[in-house]
């Protein structure tokens, strides 16, 4: 079930997803959901039956660059057509979903998983993104969005299976901040788990999140952000913890890991040298994923709370920078940036924040 939740203070009306923004962002995800190449693909290869393009290997997210960003913008595309049923290219997603979420191509999905040696496809960004679109189409009372999550269901299992068979394995949290971060590996499983009510999942994740966070104390975040980062490894921590944490100490834990409040490195968005660079262009990103941790964390501390002011004012500048340079103009931005901006504007629709 998906929970709708109030304004944050930091929502204003300048960001809100119009139908016209929302048409603006499917028109980005439209153009690379089919386009195979140009292609960054991330495979293993056994034997040379093995080397085969794209499409051939992942005939359901072949597109947008990668797999992830693939997955994400499908997430995307279902996302905006759930809330704006009468879009203008509501038809055209509904014909290119048809395309790619068909039981065959999903199969071929789930036997790419099961091959050897390919434990780690995809761990776990690709998998939190997986489950994100999973729990989109889940509970939507719509004939297509009912074929398309029982296609999906077969990779579907086959990702919480991972999530339960390797999560326990995982000594150490990924503290970066690109793909491999575990905090926001967990996040996105974790409100999948609770939009679902897997029960299983979601005490391991809270078990693991309390294993790896719960201590953690005076975070180094002067040292952000990294030249490639996408994600603010403190403060996507914290938005995982705010999500595990009863909402009494949830504010503690964030004051000892913020012990001086929140530093100068997270206040102001980050700077973009090249918006054609793939890597550069991932601090664009960064600037959309602050935003929102900011805006949700925001949401969960008291109304009198000393560091609500700054997350606030903090959330603002970096939501203004980020929805700005989400068309940029070059594909090596477009095939993913929007899919963080939709996520952004809708974060007052939160899957599965608890009321501890």
């Amino acid at each position: 079930m998906l929970l709708f939740v109030a304004m944050s203070p930091s929502a204003r009306a300048d960001d809100a997803l119009t139908i016209d923004r929302a048409s603006h962002f499917a028109k980005l995800a439209l153009a690379c959901v089919q386009k195979e190449l140009p292609n960054k693909i991330d495979h293993l290869i056994n034997d040379p039956s093995d080397v085969k393009r794209p499409k051939d290997l992942h005939p359901a997210f072949y597109g947008c660059l990668d797999w992830h960003s693939s997955v994400h913008g499908h997430w995307m595309l279902v996302r905006l057509l759930r809330t704006f049923p009468v879009l203008p290219e509501a038809a055209q997603i509904r014909k290119s979903l048809d395309t790619t979420l068909t039981a065959k191509n999903l199969l071929t999905e789930v036997a790419y998983f099961a091959g050897a040696n390919r434990q780690s496809f995809e761990r776990t960004y690709g998998w939190a993104w997986l489950l994100q679109l999973a729990a989109e189409l889940g509970g939507w009372d719509d004939a297509d969005g009912k074929r398309w999550a029982t296609n999906l269901q077969p990779l579907t299992d086959a990702i919480v299976d991972r999530y339960v068979s390797f999560l326990p394995k995982q000594a150490y949290p990924i503290r970066t901040g690109v793909h491999p971060n575990t905090a926001f590996g967990l996040a996105l499983a974790l409100d999948y788990a609770r939009a679902t009510g897997h029960a299983k999942l979601e005490a391991l994740i809270v078990e693991r999140a309390t294993t790896y966070y719960g201590n953690d104390a005076d975070v180094p975040a002067s040292w952000e952000p990294g030249g490639e980062d996408f994600l603010s490894p403190a403060l996507t921590e914290a938005d995982l913890m705010r999500r595990v944490l009863p909402r009494a100490k949830f504010p503690i834990w964030l004051h000892a890991f913020l012990p001086r409040g929140v530093p100068a490195s997270l206040q102001q968005p980050a700077l973009v040298t090249d918006r054609t660079d793939p890597k550069l262009a991932h601090l664009d990103g960064l600037n959309l994923s602050r935003a929102w941790c900011l805006r949700a964390i925001v949401k969960a501390l008291p109304a009198k709370d000393s560091l609500r002011e700054s997350f606030i004012a903090a959330a603002d500048v970096h939501t203004r920078q980020g929805l700005e340079h989400v068309a940029t103009g070059n594909y090596m931005g477009e095939h993913w940036l929007a899919s963080f901006a939709i996520y952004l504007l809708g974060i007052e629709r939160v899957l599965g924040t608890p009321d501890q």
